[in-house]
């Protein structure tokens, strides 16, 4: 990208730059994060079923996934500045909105707007951030910039626990209102005349993000509704139908276009498109994990709302503390090694989960999340150094991007499997109720479904392994790190 040299920029402003992101993102994922802790209270208060309140996490993950790659090409043409400040403020608004939801369905739409924000504003992030620092201090801030993502998703359900504990539900999302509209406000009127400003004269793929949305969500949604519907009930098989129909045109008008929002040629990197589909297939077993557990924690188990945070926290904690020696790791081993044990510890995790009773102690179910924390903190820093260090510097962009959507999918896809699994169990084994109506006599139906989600978990952490060794070795470059 044209510009000034960011050896150039004063380092005072490189790190203003580096705190107004750092908001925005820290919004961004700790919302991704906090409303899993309120999804209970939320069933609760509008009194619908849980393939209904499963879409407020959903549609804000499904929303920013399938957008997230039209928004980074978008802020290439018109300017980071314009699309992150204009993220943020939509972000805080929807905000408003969800605090204010009479229903469950308006709570629905609102997330959809807050997912718009957030992904105007997380698809800027990573090029903003290499944008800004010269290459000495680049690991070091996007080192700082996973620790941020981890703070949001660790403060999410502690902080989420306490809200609704002394509040409500709502407060979870009036508390953004205020740091997003000054955030976007600083934002909009410091970083004027920068890099954040730069332009280009070049054409949006508008059919193919188009596409790209119509293929998300056909899929998310015959995933989340198949056992509602029956696995081949027409409107299930139309919207596969829809899907591969939209993963067709894809291709083809991918091929067609100058400057498509899918680069064919990062792809064929096996190096980089190993480390995607891994990444996919983490976040997919991490947030099944974190979809259920606090319905696990709040019914059979019989935790109050705030200790409930205290204890999903935990899996995050050890990005705090892993994250820094694995990337260190990666610089002399590699991300072959390391990424395959991660998915194994993730794997044992979900196993051992499968086998928790009801009435476990503390003390089980920690050890239990924290072993999938430690495999999401050994998994993370090398794979995605390895997926940015094998493109050229100039699809570093693009790259960013595409991990960062690869992350969001493996969560949309995580929650639709798991409540599809989960409420095809629980209807069969109740004779058709649902998890509503749950009350203490349900309680080894609720165990059996939750083991059969937790085994199908870590089977598919087993596949991840096999497609993190697959990716091969590295080739080291002595000095580069």
């Amino acid at each position: 990208m044209p510009g000034t040299d960011p050896k150039s920029l004063p380092r005072t402003q490189n790190w203003f730059v580096f705190l107004m992101v750092a908001i925005g993102i820290f919004m961004a994922t700790l919302d991704g994060s906090i409303v899993n802790i309120a999804l209970p209270s939320i069933m609760a208060d509008f009194e619908v079923e849980l393939a209904t309140i499963q879409w407020v996490v959903m549609i804000y993950l499904l929303t920013v996934t399938s957008l997230l790659l039209s928004f980074g090409r978008l802020s290439d043409i018109r300017g980071r500045r314009i699309v992150y400040s204009s993220g943020l403020f939509l972000f805080s608004l929807g905000s408003l909105f969800c605090g204010m939801a009479p229903s469950a369905h308006w709570l629905i739409v609102s997330r959809f707007f807050q997912g718009l924000g957030a992904a105007m504003t997380m698809a800027c992030t990573p090029a903003l951030i290499v944008d800004t620092f010269p290459e000495a201090e680049r690991g070091r801030a996007l080192g700082m910039m996973g620790s941020v993502v981890a703070s949001g998703l660790t403060a999410g359900p502690v902080l989420g626990g306490l809200l609704i504990h002394y509040f409500s539900w709502r407060a979870i999302f009036y508390i953004n209102i205020p740091i997003g509209f000054l955030t976007a406000a600083g934002v909009f009127f410091l970083l004027r005349g920068g890099k954040a400003d730069i332009t280009r004269p070049e054409t949006f793929d508008w059919p193919g993000a188009a596409i790209l949305t119509v293929l998300l969500g056909s899929l998310l949604m015959a995933i989340t509704h198949a056992y509602d519907w029956g696995y081949f009930a027409p409107p299930t098989l139309l919207l596969l139908a829809i899907c591969i129909l939209a993963a067709a045109c894809l291709l083809f008008v991918e091929t067609q276009v100058r400057h498509p929002i899918l680069s064919r040629s990062l792809f064929a990197i096996r190096l980089f498109s190993l480390p995607i589909v891994a990444a996919v297939i983490l976040f997919v077993c991490l947030f099944s994990l974190v979809f259920l557990m606090p319905f696990y924690l709040i019914h059979p188990r019989g935790y109050p709302v705030n200790t409930v945070g205290g204890i999903m926290a935990s899996i995050f904690v050890a990005l705090f503390v892993v994250s820094p020696f694995s990337g260190a790791l990666f610089d002399r081993i590699g991300s072959r090694l390391l990424c395959t044990l991660a998915m194994a510890l993730i794997a044992c995790s979900l196993f051992s989960l499968s086998f928790l009773p009801a009435k476990a102690s503390f003390f089980s179910i920690i050890w239990r999340l924290s072993l999938a924390g430690i495999g999401t903190a050994v998994f993370l820093p090398p794979n995605s150094a390895a997926a940015f260090s094998a493109v050229a510097p100039e699809n570093r962009g693009v790259a960013s991007a595409t991990v960062a959507a690869a992350r969001n999918l493996g969560m949309v896809l995580g929650v639709a499997i798991a409540g599809a699994i989960f409420n095809s169990v629980f209807y069969n084994l109740s004779n058709g109720m649902s998890l509503k109506e749950y009350h203490p006599l349900l309680e080894n139906i609720f165990m059996d479904s939750f083991h059969f989600v937790m085994r199908g978990g870590g089977i598919i952490a087993i596949l991840g392994m096999i497609i993190s060794f697959l990716r091969g070795p590295e080739r080291m470059k002595a000095g580069s790190r």
